[in-house]
């Protein structure tokens, strides 16, 4: 089963943009609902019995049943009969509020994360039509229940032998999105291993360093606005809470952010395409960037994006029939990729890497990437998966002339 999931610009009239408001604010009313009847019964699971809390809380029997899913829609519908507000909204859409209220708890509880949290009228920012009995999209409109007809930027086709299953609209700084859940019974194989390897450092200095010696440059995306963010942070400071002014000028800040975020994927997407225009395989670091930005740098990493790539490299890789893979990030600046000799931890300062042993000189992320894309050929093998050709040649650093004759007579399985 192949999923994807499309996004488009939506522009909606007047009325429509005033339809689509009153879901968000009839959904949100529906989650902060749903979510203060679980809280209150945890609340009263939760008081000890020799005393009682000392903040104000409901008191509720104790056969009453934990208010999950199934109860909460149960009541959801016999609400509606009697609700008129509730009545102006689709059903399902409210039914996907309280499946989305169920996941957060499951997931608090199974993954450790935070306790879901009441939303106010600018943080709920979608919502969701789950089924469509046929295909809504005709020319560059898209019909949507309640809503209707409502012109949207076709920006690419979509791809034949995929049936939509579901819409999500969506509200950013920028106008309201529509994203479209294609879906297709094939079945795709992995990418095998084959072409010319290519190993990748990402770092501060050089965004990126290729092991065939291409270095790209940081675009510094938050560095380039951060004195306008800061002037309209600083002005935000000063305005009313609640005010028009305020709102206004968070909306004029959503903006920036949403502009730099833009930006930075687009640099990721374009850079994906470029590395997988020249190279069979990619292999790059097995990192957790989260103990970067802890650092004095973290905001040079987070504004960097590396993680974000590296999921952008992986569809990219898989869309394009290029294999990527991951590999141990240990002393890959401490080895020579030509002898493989240890040279040794190198400070941050030092951006030439010199072999005391065999005299190899390069920039010292290239010598790191040659040294990621010998590791990653020789896992490759090590695992037994079969090359259909490997362009190296036998310059191949880091690798012994074994290792480049078993690629060259490698076959692919019949």
């Amino acid at each position: 089963m192949l999923k994807l999931t499309y996004q488009f610009k939506l522009i909606p009239s007047p009325e429509q943009v005033a339809i689509i408001e009153d879901i968000l604010a009839v959904t949100r009313k529906v989650w902060n609902y749903a979510l203060r009847e679980r809280k209150d019964w945890i609340n009263s699971r939760k008081c000890s019995v020799n005393c009682c809390s000392l903040q104000q809380e409901y008191i509720i029997p104790a056969d009453v049943p934990y208010p999950n899913y199934n109860r909460q829609a149960a009541n959801l519908t016999k609400a509606k009969k009697t609700n008129p507000e509730l009545k102006r909204v689709n059903a399902q859409v409210l039914q996907q509020v309280l499946k989305t209220l169920e996941r957060a708890f499951n997931n608090m509880k199974n993954m450790g994360y935070g306790f879901p949290r009441f939303k106010n009228k600018y943080r709920m920012r979608s919502f969701v039509f789950p089924q469509f009995k046929s295909n809504p999209i005709s020319n560059e409109y898209i019909k949507l229940p309640q809503i209707g007809l409502v012109q949207m930027r076709l920006s690419r086709p979509i791809p034949e032998g995929f049936k939509l299953k579901q819409v999500r609209v969506v509200r950013r700084a920028s106008g309201y999105f529509a994203m479209l859940s294609l879906q297709s019974p094939v079945s795709i194989p992995d990418t095998p291993a084959s072409g010319h390897p290519l190993g990748i450092d990402v770092g501060l200095d050089k965004f990126l360093a290729t092991s065939d010696g291409e270095l790209i440059e940081r675009p510094k995306f938050l560095t380039k606005l951060h004195g306008e963010l800061r002037l309209l942070q600083r002005r935000l400071k000063l305005k009313v809470k609640g005010s028009a002014n305020r709102h206004k000028l968070n909306q004029k800040i959503a903006r920036v952010h949403q502009k730099i975020s833009d930006t930075r994927k687009d640099f990721h997407f374009k850079l994906a395409h470029h590395l997988c225009d020249q190279a069979g395989m990619i292999f790059v670091e097995d990192l957790d960037f989260r103990t970067w930005a802890k650092g004095m740098l973290g905001k040079h990493t987070l504004d960097a994006g590396f993680g974000q790539f590296f999921n952008i490299l992986a569809w990219v890789c898989w869309k394009r029939g290029v294999y990527f893979g991951k590999v141990d990030y240990r002393y890959t600046s401490q080895i020579c990729p030509n002898c493989g000799a240890h040279t040794g931890k190198k400070d941050l300062s030092l951006r030439l890497h010199k072999c005391l042993e065999c005299g190899y000189e390069a920039h010292r992320d290239v010598a790191a990437a040659k040294v990621i894309c010998t590791r990653g050929v020789t896992g490759v093998c090590a695992v037994g998966q079969i090359v259909d050709q490997i362009d190296c040649g036998d310059g191949l650093t880091g690798a012994s002339n074994g290792l480049v004759k078993n690629l060259r007579n490698s076959k692919p399985k019949s």
